[in-house]
C-alpha cells in the first residue's frame, strides 16, 4: 500500500512515518516536501521513506506527484499552523492552508485517482466555546477567533465540498492539543520547555518568558496522535468528522508547573506582554466518544512523561550543538 504524507518533515508527519515503518510493514511511506525543508525529524527513517518535492501553492507539482506515487490513501498534514504567526500573516496563512488543500484535492481529482484521504482540521475551529458547550461535540458552532482557525474552518469546508462533490473519500479531524518531542519552539509548552533546558545548560539567564497561562487544555502525546490517525483511515467514515483528544485536561499554567518540577534547577518565571494574543481560545476540552466508538482508540501516555520526554528533546538537542 502506498501512503502519501504531507508535512512529513514536521512533529505529526514525522511520528507517522516512524509509526507506520516500524508498524505497517506492508506500507510504502511516501512524503511531500519543499526544497528547502529541513531533515531533522526524518533522521530515523531516511532512507527507508520516499520524498517528493512538491510545493501546495502550486497545482502542477502536486499533479506530477500524484501521478508518481499515485498513492492509496493520503495523510494532509502540513499547514501554517502557527497561530501567533496567523495574525502577522493571515493571507499566507489562509493561501496555504485553504488553497494548498484545494490544490491537493484538484491534483487527486484531475489524475483520476481514489485515495482514502485525511483532512487534519484543528479544535481551533471552535473559537472561544461557553462553559456549557464543553466537552465540544463536532456539532459546536464553528467560531475562529485567528486567521489560522479561519484557514482551518476553509479547509475543513473545502473537504466536506469536494467529498460531496466529487465523491471523494476524506475523513476530516478535529484534533485537539498534542505535543511531545519534535514539538515547534514557538508553541507554549515547548517554548517552557526550550528555555527550562536553556537555563539548564547555562545558555539563558531566568527567568522562563511567558503569555497567558489560564487558558484550558486537554493535552495528548503525539506518538498517540499518529496511532488514532491510521486507525481513522482503517475504521473511520468518509464523508465524517471526528474529534481526536486526550484525556488529561490542565491550565497552561499547570503544563508549566510539571516542567518546571521536572527541571534541574530551580526555575522561575514571568508574563511577557509580547505572547499575548489579539484573541484567544481559553477553554478547549472536546468529547471524543466519536471518534472511540468508531476505532476503539485510547491515549496510552500521560501528559507529564509526554512533557518530560519534550524536555529532554530539547536537552539532547542542546546537547548536540556544536560549542
Amino acid at each position: 500500500m502506498k501512503v502519501l504524507v504531507t508535512g512529513i518533515t514536521g512533529m505529526v508527519g514525522s511520528h507517522l512515518a516512524e509509526y507506520l515503518i516500524e508498524n505497517h510493514p506492508e506500507v510504502s511511506v511516501h512524503g511531500l516536501l519543499r526544497w528547502r525543508s529541513p531533515l531533522d525529524n526524518l533522521q530515523a527513517v531516511l532512507g527507508r521513506v520516499e520524498l517528493h518535492q512538491a510545493d501546495l501553492r502550486d497545482l502542477a507539482s502536486l499533479v506530477m506527484l500524484m501521478g508518481e506515487v499515485q498513492p492509496e490513501r493520503i495523510f494532509h498534514l502540513a499547514a501554517q499552523s502557527y497561530v501567533d504567526m496567523s495574525f502577522r500573516a493571515p493571507a499566507d496563512t489562509l493561501t496555504t492552508n485553504v488553497v494548498g488543500t484545494t490544490n491537493l484535492l484538484d491534483a487527486v481529482r484531475i489524475k483520476g485517482l481514489d485515495p482514502l484521504i485525511h483532512i487534519c482540521s484543528s479544535s481551533e475551529v471552535y473559537g472561544q466555546v461557553t462553559a456549557d458547550e464543553v466537552p465540544i461535540r463536532e456539532t459546536n458552532p464553528l467560531r475562529p477567533a485567528s486567521p489560522y482557525a479561519v484557514s482551518k474552518v476553509g479547509e475543513d469546508m473545502v473537504a466536506y465540498q469536494y467529498g460531496r462533490s466529487y465523491g471523494m473519500k476524506l475523513i476530516r479531524t478535529r484534533m485537539f492539543t498534542h505535543t511531545g518531542p519534535r514539538r515547534g519552539a514557538v508553541f507554549a509548552e515547548s517554548s517552557f520547555a526550550l528555555q527550562i533546558a536553556r537555563i539548564e545548560a547555562g545558555l539563558q539567564d531566568g527567568p522562563v518568558r511567558v503569555g497567558n497561562l489560564d487558558s484550558i487544555r486537554t493535552i495528548s502525546d503525539v506518538r498517540d496522535a499518529v496511532r488514532a490517525y491510521w486507525l481513522l483511515l482503517e475504521k473511520g467514515v468518509p464523508g465524517d468528522v471526528y474529534n481526536i483528544g486526550g484525556r488529561e485536561t490542565m491550565t497552561i499554567g499547570e503544563v508549566l508547573e510539571t516542567l518546571k518540577s521536572l527541571a534541574r534547577c530551580p526555575i522561575r518565571h514571568v508574563v511577557d506582554p509580547a505572547r499575548l494574543r489579539p484573541s484567544d481560545v481559553t477553554l478547549q476540552i472536546p468529547d471524543v466518544s466519536k471518534f472511540v466508538a468508531a476505532t476503539g482508540w485510547a491515549p496510552t501516555i500521560s501528559a507529564r512523561q509526554t512533557l518530560s520526554d519534550l524536555l529532554d528533546h530539547h536537552r539532547a538537542a542542546i546537547r548536540s550543538q556544536p560549542t
